[in-house]
């Protein structure tokens, strides 16, 4: 079937109602349409997996590896989860029921939600888009999907694909700009799903309202990353690098800044400064291994923050290029510019601790992130910053890996979002849990029913 485009207000109201028809019609909800879909889905990636590779080079010169990882695999990890969980998930649940009820039977079933607004974002245009998409077919929705034009290339690539791999009627690609997102806005759907920055999730929010609409906001912030003094520092430096400069810093998760205790504050630094080399050479522009900003509107906004501190590696920018070296800057001060958004590209300020009471009391003066992150070999250390902070998630000696675990829910709070997903999470979020009881007709207490007297209410009390 030939790509579909669909970018004016006319063309957004006809999509949304063949996706409302589609659903009304009963076959999403059939389990043998949700398995088709999905192994559709991942028939896409895995045949289509070089054309997205070349476009993920060419929004955002990311490597192979890195987009198996993080993109193609990443969802594919997501689909056969579904694929294996599905017949559980839908079982419907026993519940006990209560000896008012009785006699009766009562199980909770998950109901899909209808037809579900996914707003991708440019960073991680495959996964972003996609991951949530595996959630919603396998709760039986009907979905629009909105991919990201910044990522032009692979926007383009999954407006072409989707509708030649998955069914066309229940699923819709629209490309376009804001005007396109504000025609979609406009509908009514069932539930959006919005990944993006704070400001956008306001607008989606407010839109959202005017029909009551749940959302899942997927936003972001300034996740901290605590070392104590105790911590394996090569390995932390060596995990905190991979995480900070994969995608070059363009992750919602990545660690946005380190808060580390002053006695190994050099240490430290050494070891991130060599961490760097190993990973891209003395050069990093000329390493195939190093992603590049995505357009020239962020490369100017970061290119203003790489002398907020002193600067322990990188620095360099070249705005034909929109390279930014990966950077890592030493005594920013906390009131930096650096510091008051995040970042989302590849700067690390570094900010030494007199202890990790410290760095807790720094983290929760300022607004809850989409994720935390703690280096200590002291399990009472790692537990104290759990127990004491607020994050979407938290990771212990690592950073990122928590998003690979597909029993792990995902999503922020607070600032950084609201609603949870990946694995079983993604089936919850694009069903409805409904309740249901059932009664027995041979049995009808008058006890419940006019006229009322103090003998039924003390019935009541007694069966209550």
């Amino acid at each position: 079937m030939a790509s579909q485009l669909m970018n004016t207000g006319s063309s957004v109201v006809e999509a949304v109602a063949k996706a409302r028809a589609s659903f009304r019609s009963g076959r999403t909800r059939a389990v043998s349409w949700r398995r088709s879909q999905l192994e559709a889905l991942k028939r896409l990636l895995k045949q289509e997996e070089s054309a997205i590779f070349e476009a993920l080079w060419a929004d955002l010169r990311k490597p192979r590896l890195e987009g198996y990882l993080t993109e193609v695999g990443f969802v594919i990890k997501e689909i056969d989860d579904a694929l294996r969980h599905l017949d559980g998930w839908m079982k419907p649940e026993r519940k006990h029921t209560s000896l008012l009820a009785q006699p009766g039977r009562s199980w909770t079933t998950h109901d899909p939600l209808g037809v579900v607004l996914i707003i991708g974002t440019w960073n991680y245009p495959v996964q972003l888009l996609l991951a949530p998409l595996a959630g919603a077919l396998a709760g039986g929705n009907a979905a629009a999907l909105k991919p990201s034009e910044i990522a032009s290339h692979t926007s383009a690539l999954m407006a072409d694909l989707l509708p030649r791999h998955l069914d066309p009627e229940a699923v819709a690609v629209i490309q376009g700009g804001a005007d396109e997102t504000q025609a979609l806005l406009d509908e009514r759907f069932d539930m959006i799903f919005f990944t993006g920055g704070g400001r956008v999730g306001q607008v989606v929010l407010e839109k959202a309202a005017k029909h009551l609409t749940p959302v899942v906001l997927e936003l972001g912030g300034k996740s901290p990353c605590l070392v104590d003094r105790d911590a394996s520092l090569e390995v932390a430096a060596r995990r905190i690098a991979w995480g900070r400069f994969s995608n070059a810093g363009q992750t919602c998760v990545a660690p946005d800044y380190v808060l580390v205790h002053e006695a190994v504050e050099l240490e430290l630094l050494a070891h991130l400064r060599a961490a760097v080399t190993a990973f891209y050479g003395d050069d990093p522009r000329t390493s195939p291994d190093y992603c590049r900003i995505v357009n020239d509107r962020n490369f100017e906004r970061l290119s203003k923050l790489l002398h907020d501190g002193e600067v322990i590696c990188g620095g360099q920018a070249d705005a034909k290029e929109r390279y930014i070296a990966p950077t890592v800057l030493r005594g920013v001060s906390p009131d930096a510019p650096v510091m008051r958004d995040e970042i989302f590209g590849p700067i690390l300020p570094v900010l030494a601790v007199p202890s990790m009471d410290a760095a807790i009391e720094f983290v929760t003066d300022r607004p809850s992130p989409l994720a935390l992150y703690v280096f200590s070999n002291v399990e009472a250390t790692q537990q104290k910053v759990i127990d004491r902070t607020s994050s979407g998630n938290a990771c212990i000696n690592d950073v990122l890996m928590h998003m690979v675990v597909p029993e792990l829910p995902f999503g922020g709070v607070g600032e950084s979002g609201m609603g949870r997903y990946h694995g079983r999470w993604s089936f919850e979020t694009f069903t409805h849990r409904k309740g249901v009881l059932a009664r027995s007709i041979h049995l009808d207490l008058p006890v419940r029913y006019p006229p009322y007297s103090d003998g039924h209410l003390a019935l009541l009390k007694l069966i209550d």
